[in-house]
């Protein structure tokens, strides 16, 4: 592994501090995960007008909506997020990096992806319904597949530029770029009728847990490797 630059982002939480975002975060997750699966009524009541007010600028924005769908169905996609986690890996390989990283980046890609899929069955959520849809998607509604597979690539790939000692200005940029995806993405969804917000706020959660839990395990292995 390359020490880091002198002009490196700052170093990364600690263990510790680690461990308690993780507990924090799955705190979240699963408090969620309950009111969505025993539709509180408070949460759906939200979710529902959130879902009003956007299927009807989505209707009254037909180029907005045309730009979302281009960028939900293909810029951000989870099988475009999964292939640039696959060039991170390939790249990180061809360089003769470490290759522990790796196999933690796609462990962790593969397991969010069986997460969601595992979830999205066990709460059998139904999507929004629309007289007039501006999009379709199938699968059930939570979580979103598209906001948990972004928040993923995206962290992981943020995680391996500080681990590698990237300069400031390739970080501020990735990390641009992996924010305005996230929120993107999530927004996207919401927008075109697809998702509920309440299914995009579990992706992100849970996408936040698996990075999390994923630097976790590593540095802690880590750790022990060297002890």
């Amino acid at each position: 592994m390359h020490p880091p630059h002198l002009d490196s982002p700052p170093r990364p939480p600690g263990p510790r501090a680690t461990v308690r975002a993780a507990l924090a975060l799955a705190v979240l997750c699963v408090l969620l995960l309950l009111l969505v699966a025993a539709s509180w009524q408070p949460l759906m009541s939200l979710d529902g007008t959130v879902a009003r007010t956007t299927h009807r600028w989505a209707v009254g924005e037909p180029g907005v909506t045309q730009a979302f769908r281009i960028l939900t169905d293909w810029v951000w996609d989870p099988n475009t997020m999964r292939l640039l986690a696959a060039v991170a890996a390939v790249w990180l390989l061809w360089r003769r990096a470490e290759r522990w990283p790796v196999v933690w980046l796609v462990a962790a890609c593969a397991l969010g992806t069986l997460v969601q899929q595992g979830l999205k069955a066990a709460v059998g959520r139904e999507r929004p319904e629309w007289p007039d849809p501006v999009d379709s998607a199938h699968y059930a509604a939570f979580p979103s597949g598209h906001a948990m597979t972004a928040t993923v690539v995206c962290g992981l790939v943020l995680w391996l530029l500080r681990l590698y000692g990237a300069g400031r200005v390739l970080w501020l940029s990735a990390l641009t770029v992996a924010v305005v995806s996230v929120a993107g993405v999530g927004a996207t969804r919401v927008w075109l009728g697809v998702h509920w917000a309440s299914d995009v706020l579990g992706g992100w959660l849970l996408g936040a847990l698996t990075v999390t839990l994923t630097v976790a395990s590593y540095e802690k292995w880590r750790g022990a490797r060297r002890s």
